[in-house]
């Protein structure tokens, strides 16, 4: 049952690619961390590791937990429009299956925009003639960063899902990729699922080490909790009403 309503997922977003915005969009970041990182090249003098803070500082904090949130209250859109809700509701599989097809979709997705953003950092410093290998880090970078993507995920579609406006649900992906930053400062990052995003990439501090464990457990229980939310509060609703 998971794998057909994973199929029908795919199935839309053939229809209404809105998954490309996962591959263009990181251009952005990229663009714009590269021109900060030539604009103060005299500062940050650590090569690749200083290229990869610049990068990682706009794509972790605006437009990633942004990007996450349109894509999330997008794929519930779907669902409440018109009388798609009652179909959605009274599909002959379980709720839990057509939530975990949203959330490995958008995991999907975010595993997709973390490859672009290693790809557009790698194609940055050769543009810009950085010297030496690659941080072998950055794999590490790129796993852990969608690892915490995964979390952020969960935490938006259930929004998306309790919010039916779908502006709200974008701005608060913003507001939490902000306050994130602000934990992760605290030193509370371990406690708040946008946190997990900055954090797993090592945004701005790309030589943290990563105390790994609280860190996938955080994320796996952000991810479980949030999605059981999800198929909560999809039981709650009355088809009937819609």
């Amino acid at each position: 049952m998971l794998l057909r309503c994973l199929r029908a997922e795919l199935g839309k977003c053939r229809r209404a690619p809105v998954w490309l915005a996962f591959v263009v969009l990181p251009v952005v970041p990229a663009i714009l961390g590269t021109a900060n990182y030539l604009g103060n090249i005299e500062v940050l003098d650590n090569a690749w590791y200083s290229l990869w803070s610049q990068h990682t500082l706009f794509s972790s904090l605006f437009f990633l937990p942004a990007l996450l949130g349109v894509f999330c209250a997008w794929q519930w859109r779907l669902e409440q429009a018109g009388h798609n809700w009652n179909s959605f509701f009274t599909a002959p599989v379980p709720l839990a299956d057509l939530c975990l097809a949203k959330l490995i979709l958008a995991a999907g997705t975010s595993v997709l925009a973390q490859g672009c953003i290693g790809g557009l950092f790698v194609l940055s410093g050769k543009l810009v003639g950085l010297p030496g290998p690659l941080p072998p880090e950055l794999p590490g970078w790129l796993f852990c960063g969608a690892v915490g993507s995964i979390s952020v995920c969960a935490v938006q579609l259930f929004v998306s899902l309790a919010v039916r406006t779908f502006a709200p649900p974008v701005a608060f992906g913003l507001a939490g990729g902000i306050l994130g930053l602000l934990c992760t400062a605290k030193g509370w990052g371990y406690l708040f699922p946008y946190a997990l995003l900055c954090l797993g990439m090592r945004a701005n501090n790309p030589t943290m080490e990563l105390d790994l464990v609280p860190f996938l457990l955080s994320a796996l229980f952000y991810t479980a909790a949030f999605t059981a939310l999800s198929v909560w509060l999809a039981q709650k609703r009355d088809a009937a009403a819609e």
